[in-house]
């Protein structure tokens, strides 16, 4: 575990608190999204169309993985409920698995998303807080 976190300080060390924040945030939030496969194109759409550091996102992608698969069942009650369990697909096994990767997919947009910005709230306020007595330390040159 600690050599993942050294690769994550070491490719993070320059970036300022608002990147990190939602370098964070966004990759927690498209690594558990509930199609297998699909974070890792997700993480590198976001950090190109962010501009966030592709390494540091797809390691936060694969740290992840295993919150994904401990959140597919619910997120795809939580979007059965949603949809009223309705199942456009049909009721043969792949038409199952089909709407159920729907619901998983509904169910990841209305709790992940907000959640997400909770996430970056959360994260830029506490570095925000942890760094302004650096900040003040710092003294002119004048």
């Amino acid at each position: 575990m600690s050599a993942w976190a050294i690769r994550f300080r070491a490719s993070v060390r320059e970036l300022s608190p608002e990147q990190l924040a939602l370098l964070v945030a966004v990759g927690v939030v498209l690594g558990v999204f509930p199609i297998m496969g699909c974070p890792t194109v997700l993480c590198l759409l976001a950090a190109f169309g962010l501009r966030l550091n592709a390494a540091a996102l797809q390691l936060l992608n694969n740290v992840s993985s295993p919150l994904q698969l401990a959140l597919l069942v619910p997120l795809a009650r939580v979007g059965a409920v949603l949809c009223g369990g309705y199942n456009p697909l049909g009721t043969s096994i792949a038409g199952r698995m089909g709407g159920g990767a729907i619901h998983a997919v509904v169910g990841w947009t209305c709790i992940c998303i907000p959640l997400g910005i909770v996430l970056y709230l959360a994260i830029l306020g506490v570095m925000r807080i942890s760094r302004a007595p650096w900040f003040n330390s710092v003294k002119s040159p004048a």
